[in-house]
């Protein structure tokens, strides 16, 4: 999967706590933050139940991304989502990331590398969202483990500005592989 490539096929950010993210002509990538202008960026967590929990964890939730693919299989449902709309900031088009190991670094744009941490792991509010949708994004395979389609998150490592059509370029890490857990 090293050299495996993709591409960017929106990006969004919010700067206040909303669900959805409006689509963007760039974001800007800030090493070790996230999202310039982004509500959930910063070096410790963002994300409200992560705060109550222990404001000073550190954000591995910095960048999220989502696989459009993912809207193809929720449309077979009768669901229609669109970029942005399940709150992630880069939407991606070809890369498997929810096969992807922990620590894999995705280089995104001409300078852009975020490394992934894990995996997304939804709440409640996609319900809100769109009623019955939260069951198409989390289920259960043959073995009755819970998997989470609603995409992954990241870190960022190197920044730099990131536009739709970018080309994503995968690293995988070296040594055993580690799956993606919940972050």
């Amino acid at each position: 999967m090293s050299g495996t490539s993709g591409r960017v096929a929106a990006v969004s950010s919010n700067g206040e706590y909303t669900f959805t993210k409006p689509n963007r002509d760039s974001i800007t990538l800030l090493p070790g933050l996230g999202v310039e202008g982004d509500v959930h960026a910063g070096v410790t967590v963002k994300h409200r139940s992560r705060v109550a929990q222990d404001p000073t964890q550190p954000n591995l939730r910095q960048v999220h991304l989502i696989h459009e693919e993912l809207f193809g299989e929720v449309a077979e449902k009768g669901f229609e989502v669109t970029a942005g709309q399940l709150g992630e900031n880069v939407t991606t088009a070809g890369i498997d990331l929810l096969g992807l190991p922990t620590g894999a670094l995705l280089h995104i744009g001409a300078e852009a590398v975020v490394e992934v941490t894990g995996l997304r792991n939804p709440c409640l509010q996609i319900d809100a969202f769109q009623d019955g949708l939260l069951k198409q994004v989390v289920g259960r395979d043959e073995d009755g483990a819970i998997v989470r389609k609603a995409g992954v998150m990241s870190v960022v490592r190197s920044g730099g500005e990131i536009r739709p059509g970018d080309t994503i370029t995968v690293e995988l890490p070296e040594g055993p592989h580690r799956p993606l857990e919940k972050v």
